[in-house]
């Protein structure tokens, strides 16, 4: 870990650029058969849920200044909670292969050279990002948030003031509750990486507040974009619509620049969380060989519905954050000078399995919440019914 603290500003600029990504943009999109009214209340609902419980994942980070999978160390053992290093790493190479993949397909749309062309690009910029380093950034993030600030404001203004009458968006059989968990989801991913930044803050609590507020509101502003886009232009594909509204090489700013700022996130953590894994592992080298992969991945893989992966991502993290809420905030436990927590692993598969039951359930607050509020209630119960020395 760095020695240099960051501060509150720099944390929020992190977190500005984590939110402006074309991959909310795009899940945005999906929300459009309800009616502007309608997304935006679900995507307004889903992050207040998907941001507050991502403050309480920074906020256990930036207090006992761990790393996000060494915290996880604290509920479930130094051997349980590799279960939940490995996991990590997967996602997190997977999210960042999407992001390159998405960037580079709008970047290609814009400037058609080949995908390919620009996953190279982008993945060779997301090297420098991290051979720069998360506390050296400030200059350049301040630069590149500035720029992707005020030509989102133009994206806003071609889509919703210059946008035509609004269109008629077939039915695809979205509920609400689908919606509300569409927007959970973006705000959810980000629950194993938190801790990896808030820790190194100089004041944890304002520097987490500020991450997940920064975040939750840039993330809204996203998603409003790709549902406006859809709604207001009939247009699905946003290199499209920055394409029409001659946007040319501003287009393509923001389609690089967005993918780079969120997903150097995805490959830092990851290499932070390969530390958990090994003590042989360093984080930036492994970050880099992260971006490497994502970069192939994308070349290689088509990436274009990633539902089914953020639920899948839903399934796993929610649990396990509810599990580490409990055991800091209510339990005041602290298993990482253990091999396994098991009582905390049952617990954890049943929320597991708990989150796949309700998402057949149709609920107008998603089947996040339902599901975390009930794994903590019964992480509780069984702490509370078993007998002390049999806790961990």
């Amino acid at each position: 870990m760095e020695e240099r603290r960051t501060s509150v500003f720099e944390n929020g600029l992190i977190w500005f650029g984590a939110g402006v990504s074309i991959a909310e943009i795009i899940t945005g999109t999906y929300l459009a058969s309800l009616g502007f009214a309608k997304g935006f209340a679900a995507i307004i609902v889903g992050h207040i849920i998907g941001c507050t419980m991502l403050f309480l994942a920074g906020l256990i980070g930036g207090k006992v200044r761990k790393s996000a999978m060494e915290t996880v160390k604290m509920s479930f053992g130094q051997k349980g909670g590799l279960l939940f290093s490995f996991l990590n790493v997967l996602q997190l190479v997977g999210w960042t292969a999407i992001m390159i993949y998405d960037g580079a397909l709008a970047a290609d749309g814009v400037a058609g050279t080949g995908r390919w062309v620009w996953c190279l690009i982008i993945g060779a910029l997301i090297v420098v990002w991290l051979l720069v380093g998360v506390t050296h950034l400030g200059k350049v993030n301040v630069v590149a948030m500035g720029a992707l600030f005020v030509l989102t404001l133009i994206l806003c203004k071609v889509i919703f003031i210059d946008g035509g009458a609004v269109g008629v968006i077939s039915d695809d059989g979205l509920t609400f509750g689908a919606a509300v968990e569409l927007s959970v989801a973006m705000p959810l991913s980000w629950l194993p990486l938190i801790s990896d930044y808030t820790r190194e803050a100089k004041s944890p609590v304002k520097a987490t507040a500020a991450s997940a507020v920064t975040y939750g509101v840039i993330s809204c502003w996203m998603y409003v974009i790709g549902m406006g886009a859809a709604i207001y232009t009939g247009e699905y594909d946003i290199a499209q619509i920055m394409l029409k509204a001659g946007l040319g090489i501003a287009a393509l700013l923001i389609v690089v620049f967005s993918t780079v700022t969120t997903t150097f996130l995805d490959a830092y953590s990851a290499g932070i969380s390969s530390e958990s894994l090994s003590a042989k592992l360093k984080g930036k080298p492994a970050a880099v060989v992260v971006a490497v992969i994502g970069t192939i991945a994308a070349i290689v893989y088509p990436m274009d519905n990633i539902t089914d992966f953020l639920y899948l991502i839903g399934s796993v993290f929610a649990p396990m954050i509810a599990i580490q809420i409990a055991d800091f905030f209510f339990l005041k436990k602290d298993s990482s000078d253990k091999a396994f927590n098991i009582a905390n692993l049952i617990v954890w598969v049943i929320g597991f399995i708990l989150y796949r039951i309700l998402m057949n359930i149709d609920m107008p607050v998603g089947n996040t919440l339902p599901d975390m509020a009930a794994t903590i209630v019964i992480c509780l119960i069984v702490h509370a019914v078993m007998p002390k020395k049999d806790e961990r």
